[in-house]
């Protein structure tokens, strides 16, 4: 059995938006265009799999939506109707920059529905790690709004239920996005057996949330942790962000399975994010991962795609992370990945390495 699942499904393609400007009133001036998040960055990862091949090399799997019972364990009712409504009429507005058009509350539970067999396979040990193609995406959604361009928290979802079904207990998440993972920390913010870590462009979106300082509270508190990178970080300030202070905690955690909130916003190419990094940037993190959930946990890995809005790009680094997931020689050649590693200031600089430096040293003394 081929031990990397890959859990899609075409209906997460069909959710739209609709045009900027029909639920944000942007006055006279803007013309309507179309929304950053497209299918079109998800749907070429999809077929870059099939026309090299590694797709394959995988466990494939369509599986079911998410039940009305999945999403409640995280969602409130009145948001879950309020969404179901807006979906039998012209559309709506989930909340803060979450516009959707009809046909999308289907779409969202099927996304929901990819993360929830993700995790589970995994969990079960049915297959040893595995990647969900998510769309809509979901590390933004609160239980009773949705929030840049997320409706439902696929991550909280899938973890909520393992947790509730007795196939895991402790579990961390690592958030890589661009934008800060405000909803696994919101969901999880006074749970004690769930590590929150979110790796992020600091202030920019939301932009009240995902400060160092925001570690948990109650029961919670000390299982949530913030890195706020400043923009223009590059393949340096990750790598020792991830070394000095990331994957230290995660191993600390000892988690029975662990959870990547995927995103490739943080790539050179985004128009979104101000971060620097390539493809082979992502494929280490990945293979850093995957090292660690061997030690830890079994191998027990799920990564959950989220945003990416380099419609060419993001298939490269996609590829490049499942292709490390499931430990292939499949590789698909990135043009411009030596290009982007030579540009200046990908090297660790010094006042990166001064704050990264800050919060190991005030994390260590918190757990004290």
């Amino acid at each position: 059995m081929n031990r990397t699942g890959f859990y899609w499904h075409e209906r997460c393609f069909w959710h739209d938006q609709g045009a900027i400007g029909v639920f944000s009133a942007p006055g006279e001036f803007l013309q309507p265009q179309a929304a950053s998040e497209s299918p079109e960055s998800k749907r070429r990862l999809k077929n870059i799999l099939e026309v090299s091949g590694l797709i394959d090399e995988l466990t494939v799997v369509k599986p079911a939506t998410a039940s009305l019972d999945d999403l409640l364990r995280f969602h409130t009712p009145r948001y879950l109707e309020r969404l179901q409504a807006g979906d039998r009429a012209r559309g709506g507005n989930g909340g803060d920059c979450a516009p959707y058009m009809p046909g999308s509350w289907s779409a969202s539970i099927q996304s929901a529905g990819l993360a929830i067999a993700a995790v589970e396979a995994v969990a079960r040990g049915e297959v040893s790690n595995a990647y969900a193609l998510c769309r809509p995406p979901g590390h933004h959604a609160e239980a009773d709004q949705g929030r840049g361009f997320c409706l439902l928290g696929n991550i909280p979802v899938a973890v909520m239920r393992a947790r509730e079904l007795g196939q895991v207990k402790r579990v961390a998440i690592l958030d890589w996005d661009v934008h800060h993972g405000n909803g696994q920390q919101a969901a999880f913010y006074n749970e004690p057996d769930v590590l929150t870590v979110s790796l992020h462009q600091a202030a920019n979106y939301p932009l009240e949330t995902g400060s160092f300082d925001e570690q948990g509270e109650d029961a919670g508190l000390g299982a949530n942790l913030n890195l706020p990178l400043p923009p223009g970080c590059g393949i340096g300030a990750y790598d020792y962000a991830m070394k000095k202070l990331v994957l230290p905690a995660l191993e600390a955690f000892t988690p029975e399975l662990i959870v990547v909130a995927c995103g490739f916003d943080a790539c050179a190419k985004d128009p979104l994010g101000k971060m620097l990094l390539n493809s082979q940037a992502f494929a280490t993190m990945t293979a850093q991962l995957k090292a660690l959930a061997e030690r830890c946990c079994d191998g027990k890995l799920v990564f959950v795609h989220e945003g990416g809005y380099s419609e060419g790009y993001v298939p490269l680094c996609g590829h490049a992370v499942i292709q490390t997931l499931a430990g292939s020689a499949t590789a698909v050649p990135d043009p411009q990945n030596d290009e982007i590693a030579a540009w200046g200031y990908q090297a660790l600089q010094p006042h990166q390495q001064t704050l990264i430096d800050g919060w190991s040293q005030q994390w260590e003394q918190n757990k004290q």
